[in-house]
């Protein structure tokens, strides 16, 4: 670690100290897991661009920064903020969390059967510890990544769903985390972590939104462990909507039992710089999983997706496909690996990455990648990065169809497929929104497209 890294890792060692000391209040083994994730960060500090998995994204706007805790909000001024934002309401149980803490006033969580757990983790941590120690940071320490160990280190405040087994739960569980202030404030940090363990012969679905009210620059740091037990299912939607100015990284750990199926679903159309780590461990013979995601850039935004699958089990099948739009001088990455372990036979594998570029400035750097250790499987993966077909745009043309309507449809075509395997409704169209407000001509497209 160079020493400019090392001194840039040093300012959260210093940071620590504060928080230490409500620290000392929580169970041994809490304690412990905080202060050897501290040091692991401090062995590996902020990633740079001369490791291999960061080449293409600086992180150096978060190691240069020095980061607040978030300051008090106005409740009042919240709530009118909240009117005119563009949520999804599915009419469900849901969590909310405003700069990183829990809002009880805005949660509603009436609706959930006695039988599951859905609480806040500063209220698990405090009240049963002995249910999270086996299951918090095992999935997700941060033993290679120091956005995740940092995370483990000052984690407050986050999630925590069991789901105990042959349960059924009806309704979409949402987890909502805002970030508000004044724009004036200084840039401040959170640190969100949510754990999701859901027992055999059960069912679940999350919808996790990270949304940014008013132009504010701060990070999000949040990771996110799921335990899916044997035949178990669970579909889990992730909506990024931060400022455009916040820095967010996520790191998200699935770990996958017997016969399990797991389908995720990630959206990206805010932050100035994002990066998602994504990875999947197929554990158990009979395991299936969907990776699915869309991310939309513009202006001088970068959006890195790094996704890992994982088969360490025979008979197990996985799905991947990521589709990017780009405009401006916008930046995105997708570096997906498949890894297929000695001894897991009968792989069913394939991964996709498409991206389309509607301008000459943006980039887009792509690397699908296999890793295959056994030899009877069946693995593909391709990427693609394109412009929009000429031909296409003047077929419409012809018929009376201006440009910017034309290169719309074409790029809501090339959406479609995406938004479609959405299987929430309300979720479904506000992406379908999102897409059209983004799009030149959009709502023009939309009021012709409406019957």
């Amino acid at each position: 670690m160079t020493e400019a890294v090392k001194a840039e890792a040093e300012t959260y060692l210093a940071n620590f100290e504060g928080p230490e000391t409500a620290f000392r209040r929580e169970s041994p083994w809490l304690r412990d897991l905080r202060r050897r994730s501290l040091e692991r960060f401090a062995e590996l500090g902020f990633p740079t661009i001369r490791d291999e998995d960061w080449r293409y994204t600086n992180v150096a706007p978060i190691a240069r920064t020095t980061f607040q805790a978030p300051t008090q909000v106005d409740p009042r001024e919240l709530a009118e903020r909240l009117k005119r934002a563009p949520l999804v309401d599915l009419e469900s149980p849901k969590m909310v969390f405003v700069n990183g803490a829990f809002s009880p006033e805005l949660s509603s969580l009436q609706a959930l059967s006695p039988a599951l757990r859905v609480s806040s983790l500063s209220e698990a941590l405090a009240e049963s510890p002995e249910e999270l120690e086996p299951h918090l940071a095992r999935y997700s320490g941060g033993q290679d990544n120091a956005f995740s160990a940092l995370n483990t280190s000052f984690m407050i405040d986050g999630t925590f769903i069991h789901v105990p087994a042959g349960t059924v739960v009806e309704d979409p569980i949402q987890l909502l985390y805002i970030s508000f202030g004044s724009e004036a404030q200084d840039p401040f940090v959170t640190h969100p972590r949510n754990l999701i363990v859901v027992e055999p012969n059960s069912q679940l679905v999350v919808f996790e939104t990270h949304l940014g009210i008013g132009n504010l620059a701060y990070l999000t740091n949040s990771v996110v462990e799921l335990s899916a037990g044997e035949n178990s299912v669970v579909d889990y939607y992730r909506l990024q909507q931060e400022s455009a100015e916040a820095l967010h990284v996520s790191t998200t750990q699935i770990q996958q039992a017997g016969n399990s199926t797991v389908r995720s679903h990630f959206i990206d159309v805010g932050g100035a710089l994002v990066r998602n780590g994504l990875s999947a461990v197929l554990g158990g013979e009979g395991a299936d999983t969907t990776l699915n995601g869309l991310y939309l850039v513009s202006s001088r935004r970068l959006v890195d997706n790094h996704t890992r699958l994982e088969h360490a089990a025979p008979h197990c099948n996985s799905r991947e496909l990521y589709k990017g739009i780009l405009r401006d001088k916008s930046r995105a990455v997708f570096h997906g690996r498949i890894v297929v372990h000695p001894g897991a036979q009968k792989t069913d594998s394939k991964q996709t990455n498409s991206n389309l570029l509607l301008s000459d400035e943006a980039l887009v750097n792509t690397k699908p990648q296999l890793e295959i250790y056994a030899d009877d499987v069946k693995c593909t993966h391709g990427a693609t990065i394109g412009q929009l077909d000429e031909e296409a745009i003047f077929y419409l043309r012809s018929r009376g169809i201006s440009k910017e309507a034309a290169c719309s449809m074409l790029v809501h075509g090339f959406a479609k497929d995406m938004i479609g395997q959405v299987r929430l409704e309300p979720l479904r169209q506000q992406l379908s929104n999102l897409l059209f407000e983004w799009l030149p001509q959009g709502r023009l497209l939309k009021e012709a497209m409406v019957p």
